[in-house]
């Protein structure tokens, strides 16, 4: 029986009468995985612990619903005595010596950690391809990209491997590839989970995600993740909650906007029809949609690109072959090190963004470009919070299009940039946003829509969320047949 292919609380339940064991969970996951390994979901599995970590809790007393239960991490997640990459050379062969804090809080739940899953090197892209391990592929079509750059985690739950990861949202790249995947992706407000141990891309957009196959799952994973933490002086102060305390509820009085720049032409039109299906089953279930106009989300490409760019160029300058990872052997000198091991260790693309970083972030530039970047920035954020003084939520499409080849051509620095321009928003103003499956186009191909929340209201996204799923009721496993829309 594939067991993981049930509902967690009849896993929960199973566990609890001792029917099955964590053993049983975690083998199941890595024969998925083993059958699917040409997606290549994966960068380094963590089988022998895993089994080791398993047989531990057979005899324990199952007392929380994700006890058990296999996870998989963004290879960018600090793991202890795990091989963490970051899907880069530079990485190859570096073993952290502690934990990130959301894995002290899944080991905390008895969770079981499987492997670290592909990603775009350092989370720098939008389709994965980025990767010095090669892309993963998506489950849905092995010819296509599975977006980036948690592509590995959207593969892996797409695939139906297991049922949980953790992936990383910088720019989208936890809603992006759910999109591109069929499955739900959220990004939390900044702040809301802790990044210590979370390799650094952008600090101040980085944040810790959850992807799953349905809502409910990805609340119950949130709800074992956030909470303030000292080592992160950007963690908030917030009381923990049940994110899960509005599913299943009516929409009826609420009230949600779209802006006109996510339904303009730069969406594919399958798309829209889609996201204008979804309003009309919101509209006839009670909820009030209107299209509004927020200042400055044309923009936001250009701003994260000033931003990300900026950020990043410092946060890597630790990566010098000195301490730990790839060091090239018989230097002339100290800089003859720094040059030969960042030349062989970092991508192209990797190289690129630092280097127009460094320029963004020098002398007088810093003024002209980045401390301007973050004031417009603020202006936006402005302007998203004035839309929630009238509204609940805010809806649009997650992407411009459905996931396209995996052999199209990556000669233009900007494209990577335009997969985003949908979801960068979200992350410029610092809010909680999901992508939840809503369709599929003409090829097959899942359609994701964006929910947008105001700070700290995750749970009223997964309130709607929750309802269009139901509503929507769409058959999302790509081993399964034809959808059934």
């Amino acid at each position: 029986m594939k067991y993981l292919s049930l509902k967690i609380e009849e896993i929960n339940k199973l566990l609890k009468e001792k029917k099955i064991t964590p053993v049983d969970l975690v083998e199941e996951a890595f024969e998925n995985i083993d059958s699917n390994k040409e997606l290549n979901a994966y960068i380094t599995l963590n089988k022998e612990e895993a089994l080791r970590k398993a047989r531990e809790l057979e005899d324990r007393e199952v007392d929380n619903i994700l006890f058990g239960l296999p996870i998989a991490l963004k290879d960018n997640i600090i793991t202890k005595g795990l091989r963490t990459t970051c899907a880069s050379h530079i990485l190859d062969n570096f073993i952290p010596i502690y934990d990130a804090t959301v894995v002290e809080k899944l080991k905390a739940k008895n969770m079981i950690i499987i492997g670290k899953a592909n990603m775009d090197e350092f989370a720098m892209g939008s389709s994965s391809r980025t990767s010095y391990f090669g892309a993963p592929k998506n489950p849905w079509n092995k010819e296509k990209i599975s977006g980036g750059s948690s592509g590995g985690p959207a593969t892996t739950v797409a695939a139906r491997d297991v049922l949980f990861a953790l992936g990383s949202d910088t720019g989208g790249s936890v809603r992006q590839p759910s999109s591109y995947t069929g499955i739900v992706g959220m990004k939390p407000t900044y702040g809301r989970v802790s990044r210590y141990g979370l390799v650094a891309f952008a600090s101040s957009l980085d944040q810790i995600g959850t992807m799953t196959k349905n809502v409910y799952e990805n609340a119950l994973l949130l709800n074992a993740i956030v909470g303030k933490d000292e080592k992160d002086l950007t963690s908030a102060n917030k009381e923990e909650e049940d994110f899960t305390r509005l599913i299943g509820k009516d929409i009826k009085g609420m009230k949600i906007a779209v802006p006109n720049f996510f339904m303009s032409d730069i969406v594919n039109n399958e798309i829209r029809d889609k996201v204008k299906e979804v309003i009309k089953v919101l509209e006839n279930n009670g909820a009030t949609v209107e299209f509004v106009d927020i200042k400055y989300i044309d923009n936001t490409v250009t701003l994260y690109q000033i931003i990300a760019m900026g950020e990043a160029s410092s946060n890597l300058a630790r990566f010098d072959g000195i301490r730990y990872g790839l060091s090239k052997e018989n230097p002339k000198d100290i800089d003859d090190v720094y040059y030969k091991t960042r030349a062989e260790g970092f991508g192209e693309e990797v190289k690129r963004r630092i280097m127009v970083g460094s320029y963004l972030l020098s002398g007088e530039n810093a003024k002209i470009y980045y401390n301007k970047a973050l004031s417009i920035r603020d202006d936006m954020r402005k302007e998203f919070i004035n839309v929630f003084k009238d509204y609940d939520l805010i809806i649009g499409p997650t992407t411009t299009t459905t996931a396209y080849n995996l052999d199209d051509p990556m000669d233009d620095p900007k494209k990577s940039f335009m997969d985003d321009v949908l979801v960068i928003p979200v992350n410029m103003a610092g809010l909680p946003g999901l992508n939840i499956p809503i369709g599929f186009d003409s090829n097959n191909m899942p359609i994701g829509m964006q929910i947008i929340g105001n700070a700290f209201e995750e749970a009223e996204i997964y309130h709607l969320a929750s309802f269009i799923e139901k509503e929507l009721n769409l058959k999302l496993d790509p081993k399964g047949g034809e959808n059934n829309e």
